[in-house]
């Protein structure tokens, strides 16, 4: 398994990532859809990687910068076919690592409510994230549970 800083300019993570908005857009009423598409992935404030194993896109993940010290991890997936086989956990794992070395000491993050997003949340508990206010632009949100950890 391979995780890779992506520049988000192959057809195949747009696909993906299409897929993935579109998932949450079925999932969760529009006024509380968080997902980013691919031109907000592309703003200079985020870092994106993909995770591929061998030929195959499994999994995403992103890093926004909200200030010095205040990361958001944003755009979790892993292809449906492959959940449940540690493509998380260590895109996860990753990306805290690189939040620290990058000098943030508080990561948060957004996720459903639903039941559905109860594997997402079991996940974030199991690294360390609490749950917490709403920050940065969020407000609060029945369908919206937001978490948070220092590093």
């Amino acid at each position: 398994m391979k995780i890779v800083v992506d520049d988000l300019s192959g057809p195949e993570i747009a696909r993906f990532l299409d897929e993935h908005v579109q998932q949450m857009r079925s999932l969760t009423p529009l006024e509380s859809k968080h997902a980013l598409d691919l031109d907000s992935l592309r703003k200079p404030d985020i870092t994106f990687w993909s995770v591929s194993d061998g030929d195959d896109l499994v999994g995403c993940g992103a890093l926004k910068a909200l200030d010095a010290g205040h990361a958001e991890l944003k755009s979790m997936r892993t292809r449906p076919l492959r959940r449940r086989s540690g493509i998380a956990s260590r895109l996860l794992e990753h990306i805290i690592a690189e939040a620290h070395r990058m000098g943030f000491t508080r990561l948060s993050l957004e996720t459903g409510a639903a039941e559905f997003f109860l594997p997402a949340r079991r996940l974030y508990e199991k690294f360390g994230f609490r749950y917490c206010e709403p920050f940065a632009d969020y407000r609060p949100d029945p369908n919206s549970t937001f978490m948070t950890r220092t590093l």
